[in-house]
């Protein structure tokens, strides 16, 4: 009796998982195309749409490495799984998408199914991409297939068992995709609707600041909570935003365009070729965005007179021969590293932004001043007179106490919880 019992659990068993990775496998292909689509068959007005959108969408970002042709794939994309490597779209015919027709390009949009039918991984941000019209990514799609191809096949991914189970992708859309294009909000003005449906759909600006779950998807209720992307910490950007100063629709504004803002300091680390492709976009279209983005900040209250006094005070000018202020012992020799290697670029007066006002030295996580110290500060195109020199060359502990006199002197926050971890994780990463 057990016997058949178990024998037919098992049947059932095998029944369902059949039946699962049937219905999962249900996409069926698309034909490919006779030959890539001859560049002059599309209209050059919307080809240069395509370009200024593809922008918004940071294709290039993700889609090219560091040493290889814009767009042809290759780039790792590290994810708690394993790393991705982003595929390549250049319009070449045998490794790159010159035989998808618009439809498939669509679907992978739309849907994140290639053109074979197999699933994508969200590491493409396609659980935002749904949300953009058939027009603009007609336009998306015009764009690519004018680009020059590049012949080259990206390294097979690097994802253990079972999270190379591509089908297992069906499960997680059931559960964290929402299919469906983006539907403006009646009670919003156009350009809050415009800045949303920009930071919700091509911008896909939740993927690198809203927090995730265990699974990969992205916790709904936290949005804009702030998140780890890239050995980084994506700021958070609703009210709880860790900016000493508030930010306003002319400061985000100018952030987004510059990558800088006086009173809030400079775009790093994966912001830089965000800000980079921004800054060649219509000026009313990052406003929406700011205006969007802002609208997640409402009720904070404005402390920017205490904050400006607070990094006033903590502001430390390189004398000789001047006494060192009474602090904890423990906090010394990281005052000696910063005086030696920091004080002369941060010193009170001159034109960076400081250091207490930034949501840098600020923030919940020290990674992002681990990774400034470690690797330095290369600044968007259009702020490049504010770099920082790398301190890789430092220790271990002389960076851990150099990270933790900056908390203590420039924050009036917590200590950071982990930062002998942080160190060794930048430090363990791929640069």
């Amino acid at each position: 009796m057990i016997l058949r019992l178990l024998i037919g659990l098992v049947a059932a068993l095998a029944v369902g998982v059949g039946g699962f990775f049937g219905w999962a496998a249900r996409h069926g292909s698309i034909a490919p195309l006779a030959a890539p689509p001859a560049p002059k068959s599309f209209d050059a007005a919307l080809v240069e749409r395509g370009k200024s959108l593809a922008a918004l969408g940071y294709c290039v970002v993700c889609h090219t490495r560091s040493d290889g042709p814009a767009l042809a794939g290759g780039r790792g994309l590290p994810t708690p799984f394993g790393t991705v490597y982003a595929t390549n779209i250049t319009p070449d015919p045998e490794t790159g998408i010159g035989l998808w027709s618009e439809a498939a390009f669509r679907r992978a949009m739309h849907e994140g199914i290639g053109r074979d039918g197999r699933h994508l991984y969200p590491v493409f941000p396609y659980d935002h991409f749904t949300k953009v019209t058939d027009e603009d990514v007609r336009a998306i799609y015009a764009y690519l297939m004018t680009q020059k191809p590049a012949r080259y096949t990206p390294p097979a991914n690097e994802l253990g068992f079972p999270f190379g189970v591509r089908q297992l992708l069906a499960g997680w859309n059931l559960l964290f995709f929402e299919s469906g294009r983006f539907v403006p909000d009646p009670k919003r003005d156009e350009a809050w609707n415009r800045g949303a449906y920009l930071a919700e759909g091509l911008g896909h600006c939740g993927s690198c600041h809203t927090p995730r779950n265990a699974m990969g998807g992205l916790i709904k209720d936290r949005k804009f909570a702030g998140a780890t992307i890239e050995g980084w910490h994506g700021t958070a950007l609703d009210a709880s935003s860790p900016a000493p100063i508030p930010w306003t629709a002319d400061a985000l504004l100018n952030y987004l365009l510059d990558g800088r803002e006086a009173q809030h300091g400079i775009a790093a680390g994966p912001m830089t070729p965000v800000v980079d492709l921004l800054a060649d976009q219509e000026e009313s279209d990052i406003a929406a965005l700011a205006a969007y983005i802002l609208s997640f900040q409402t009720g904070r209250p404005d402390n920017s007179a205490d904050a400006k006094a607070f990094a006033e005070s903590r502001q430390l000018v390189n004398t000789p021969g001047a006494a060192v202020p009474d602090m904890d012992p423990a906090l010394r020799p990281g005052y000696a590293i910063f005086m030696q290697s920091c004080a002369n670029c941060h010193r009170k007066g001159e034109r960076f932004t400081p250091l207490a006002l930034t949501s840098t030295v600020n923030g919940p996580d020290p990674r992002n001043v681990v990774q400034i110290v470690q690797h330095g500060l290369r600044p968007p195109r259009a702020s490049r007179g504010f770099t920082m020199p790398a301190f890789g060359w430092m220790s271990d502990k002389e960076m851990a106490d150099l990270v933790r006199f900056l908390r203590a002197q420039f924050s009036r926050n917590a200590p950071w919880a982990d930062v002998d971890g942080a160190i060794r994780e930048v430090r363990s990463q791929r640069h």
